[in-house]
């Protein structure tokens, strides 16, 4: 399984975004950021979709997107 996870700010930033995306049919799910990730304290959107194409979404909704990181498991 291949996912992406798409870093944001804050939680409130993590829910809207959540919220944007759901009611455009893309399904996600929000993660607490690991505390040794390079970004500094956040939370990410765990998406299976088109990462770019989510982060314009985002990005047009005044989400900024502070980076992405593609994730393999289950292989």
């Amino acid at each position: 399984m291949t996912y992406t996870l798409i870093s944001v700010s804050s939680v409130t930033y993590a829910m809207k975004g959540k919220n944007v995306l759901n009611n455009m049919g893309y399904y996600c799910e929000i993660e607490r950021q690991e505390r040794n990730a390079r970004s500094g304290c956040g939370y990410t959107l765990r998406v299976k979709d088109d990462p770019q194409i989510i982060s314009g979404i985002l990005e047009k909704n005044g989400i900024a997107v502070k980076g992405r990181q593609t994730v393999e498991r289950g292989r």
